[in-house]
């Protein structure tokens, strides 16, 4: 049987800072015995709004596992090319949102549901720069979709046969069929860990702290214990809301959530009692940056 963590090269390891893609990068580390190729790239594209525990995980991997992670993130210029990816590290990485308001001063609309540029941008398109930058033009993007995700490894498995990129996705994982359990079983007994909650194998608070993919009870629940993150989502918000307004323009683009739930809607929501918060949808969506 073919070790689905021997993976052919070149390769990009899409490391997200959570739990799933570093027990999958653990695993294609023991399969080469620690050493990886020259030509595997273990990378972390950084946001800048990625919460604290997310940025130290991932150097605690770095150093426990004896690794170099490529810490990147977007930058952008007034003259050509605008976009840009640069390298940083986890001393100097974005902690408050540099990269992600950057990009909205540029397009002067929000991401939202239908259009997240943010991924497209601050994610997938920093990476590929990544890997042309280092003299690749094809490659093998390794993502850490388990057995379990049956929606997600579909509709990889569909973009694979379509072969619109330059490169092709393998998800060893699912190859291997480990599911959540298998998760939580090698976290439960390692040396360190994520530390954020574990809810029935989802980090509902990772990645980014307030992603408007995450569901409405998730982020008044955050917003509970750390009222003040809503500043830079709110700021973002009353930002692209007066550049519309100066300009007439569609008010398409205005809101993250895009459902006329404002981030300062979502504090007045938190003032309400846990049954009325209840009665919100968990409307929470997948996204290329979470586990």
């Amino acid at each position: 049987m073919v070790n689905p963590y021997m993976i052919p090269t070149p390769a990009l390891i899409s490391f997200s800072g959570g739990r799933t893609s570093a027990y999958m990068l653990k695993k294609i580390l023991d399969a080469y015995e620690g050493n990886l190729p020259d030509d595997v790239y273990v990378v972390f594209a950084n946001t800048g709004k990625e919460v604290p525990e997310t940025l130290d995980f991932i150097n605690e991997c770095q150093l426990h596992w004896k690794l170099k992670v490529r810490w990147l993130e977007l930058d952008i210029h007034q003259e050509k090319p605008i976009y840009r990816t640069k390298e940083v590290s986890y001393k100097t990485a974005s902690r408050n949102g540099e990269p992600f308001e950057a990009l909205i001063d540029r397009k002067k609309f929000l991401p939202n549901n239908s259009m997240r540029i943010c991924t497209a941008e601050l994610k997938m398109k920093v990476m590929e720069r990544f890997m042309r930058g280092q003299n690749h033009k094809e490659w093998f993007n390794v993502i850490g979709l388990r057995y379990d995700e049956h929606r997600r490894v579909s509709s990889q498995i569909k973009a694979n046969q379509e072969n619109k990129n330059k490169w092709e996705t393998l998800m060893p994982l699912y190859a291997d069929k480990k599911s959540v359990k298998d998760i939580y079983e090698f976290w439960k007994n390692n040396t360190f860990d994520l530390n954020l909650p574990n809810h029935g194998g989802k980090t509902l608070a990772g990645n980014c702290d307030l992603c408007y993919l995450k569901g409405t009870q998730t982020l008044v629940n955050i917003l509970r214990e750390k009222s003040e993150l809503a500043d830079w989502w709110i700021k973002q918000e009353e930002k692209v809301q007066a550049w519309r307004t100066e300009d007439r323009g569609s008010k398409y683009g205005m809101t993250f959530k895009g459902n006329g739930m404002s981030y300062i809607k979502l504090l007045d929501v938190t003032k309400l009692d846990q049954k009325q918060i209840d009665l919100f949808d968990d409307d929470s969506r997948s996204c290329f940056c979470h586990d």
